[in-house]
């Protein structure tokens, strides 16, 4: 078991490091391309991430274009930028002219406008050029700004024979198979072709007798995380993209889309952290504040807030010292309770598992709350009483456990469904927006409650 664990997976050591620069100090070039030779592009560019901007591109302009295309798509995107820099325009169309035409376009798109021009000039492949021409004309969010034009199509009136040759021939540029798509005369998407029935077929029956015509697909100016959720439902490794005319365009494989799934992921993991902008970690100290600030001034604005409602009960609290010490504690089960229904529903709709009207989401959310609240209010009430001898601080305290939880759950519930209705991301309301709301709420419920029960 021990030897299987050592093969899992690529790992950097400060060893490998300091050997690959002491190699190119050396200038010794034989023994670089020796070290590298065995590693795969992944691990290349990791180990160029960790290097300076010199070192990455000597090792760059040293190794064959056919593994630098592919290592410059998996470096970081700060890296790749310099490295890109450091290039003539023709070193840029070498590699890109390697590349399947999804990842040339979205290296060429990272360029400068005048580059980008400059890089195109330069691609010596007239059909490939073109096609990278037509992806950066879409969107880069919807399905056309993230397909490739590499793909295997036959005609339906192709013969069993005539299409396995065909196929042949056009599966050089193909990276990887994963289906082959049916169509007519016009180009239209009309079915898919399963391999075995191909090589079990006849060679003289015609394509037409052995296609299958259910073929899931998506619109070329789908949204590319509609596309994201198909695949997955599906469990597709390729989708075909068409436009509104069924009209084959290009295809989607489960690489890209697991790229679109892990950024989604990450920025919605920043907003709920209360981060308005994409960043990364060793992003400038401008950026994170850029990115920071906005919702850390909302959390000032709720704190304001919840100090001029204490403030309007603050005669009360020479009586009933003891609610104050309590503040913390419902303002704190406010924000968790928002955080966690909201958290929930946020999660759902990302799924597309969220169903049935508001209403009945929210009725259940409020008999959830009212459970939980109740469950924990009578701990409180038992340990408030036991503390203070008074009866009516104990239930008032309590009660008002109970009604803040319920107010937050539903907050947490409606505000991301609201916000998902109006086409804004929900994840939004996870993090300090539905917190900082139901710290505000939660206080005054609180201090209503008491006033109520107390007669202060």
């Amino acid at each position: 078991m021990e030897e299987a664990n050592d093969n899992i997976q690529f790992k950097i050591t400060d060893e490998l490091i300091e050997q690959v620069e002491q190699l190119i100090e050396a200038q010794n070039d034989k023994e670089i391309e020796s070290l590298f030779k065995d590693f795969h592009y992944a691990d290349i560019a990791e180990i160029l991430n960790e290097l300076n901007l010199e070192d990455s591109l000597y090792v760059i302009k040293l190794i064959d274009s056919e593994t630098t295309s592919d290592i410059l798509m998996e470096l970081d995107e700060d890296i790749r930028e310099k490295v890109l820099q450091n290039l003539s325009a023709k070193e840029i169309a070498e590699e890109i002219e390697e590349l399947d035409t999804d990842d040339a376009a979205d290296i060429i798109a990272e360029l400068p406008l005048k580059r980008q021009y400059e890089v195109i000039s330069n691609i010596e492949d007239e059909e490939h050029k073109a096609e990278i021409q037509e992806l950066l004309t879409y969107d880069e969010d919807s399905a056309g700004g993230l397909m490739a034009k590499e793909l295997v199509k036959v005609y339906e009136t192709w013969t069993v024979a005539g299409c396995i040759r065909r196929i042949r021939g056009q599966a050089e540029n193909v990276t990887r198979v994963h289906s082959v798509y049916v169509v007519d005369k016009k180009n239209k998407l009309i079915g898919r072709l399963s391999l075995k029935d191909l090589i079990t077929a006849k060679s003289d029956q015609k394509i037409a007798d052995i296609y299958i015509s259910n073929v899931d697909y998506a619109y070329v100016d789908d949204d590319v995380e509609d596309v994201a959720k198909i695949m997955a439902k599906y469990d597709l490794e390729a989708i075909p993209v068409v436009d509104k005319n069924q009209t084959l365009l290009g295809r989607i494989t489960i690489d890209d889309i697991i790229d679109v799934i892990r950024e989604e992921a990450d920025k919605d993991y920043q907003l709920a952290a209360g981060i308005s902008k994409d960043v990364e970690a060793d992003a400038s100290i401008l950026q994170l504040t850029r990115a920071r600030l906005p919702w850390l001034a909302l959390g000032l604005l709720g704190g304001v807030g919840a100090f001029l409602i204490m403030e309007g009960f603050q005669e009360s609290f020479a009586k009933y010292a003891v609610l104050f010490f309590f503040t913390p504690l419902i303002a704190a089960m406010a924000g968790n309770v928002g955080v966690q229904s909201s958290a929930i529903i946020v999660q759902g709709l990302a799924n597309d598992d969220v169903r049935g009207s508001v209403n009945s989401r929210l009725i259940k959310e409020m008999l959830l709350a009212a459970l939980n609240g109740t469950a924990l209010a009578i701990v409180l009430f038992l340990f408030v009483f036991l503390y203070n001898g008074s009866f009516l601080t104990a239930l008032a305290i309590s009660v008002s456990l109970i009604a803040v939880i319920v107010v937050a759950g539903l907050i947490g519930t409606f505000v991301p469904l609201f916000l998902h209705k109006r086409g804004i991301d929900p994840a939004i309301a996870t993090g300090p927006f539905i917190t900082t709301s139901n710290d505000i709420f939660g206080i005054l419920i609180y201090f209503l409650i008491a006033k109520l029960i107390l007669g202060f």
